[in-house]
């Protein structure tokens, strides 16, 4: 089953680019958005594309909807558009 809404339940999951790279894994999710806590070794284009580079989060970055593909039962995947 695969959908593009974020909830409770993806909390844990990871966060692949179109690429198949690690983004990160959602770290949390509150009031309607996931946060999600970045790989060490994520670009700063990749962070720039999803609004990060100015954000100084402790539990993680959001995650805008509009920048997710699809949502699985074992993955979230970035639009390959970012």
């Amino acid at each position: 089953m695969s959908t593009t809404q974020i909830d409770d339940d993806d909390v844990g999951k990871d966060v692949v680019a179109t690429d198949g790279d690690d983004v990160g894994i959602v770290s949390g999710y509150r009031y309607g958005t996931a946060y999600v806590e970045p790989d060490p070794g994520i670009t700063t284009k990749l962070k720039t594309s999803l609004g990060w580079d100015d954000v100084d989060e402790e539990e993680g970055y959001p995650l805008q909807e509009e920048a997710v593909e699809e949502v699985t039962d074992d993955e979230i995947r970035l639009r390959s558009d970012l």
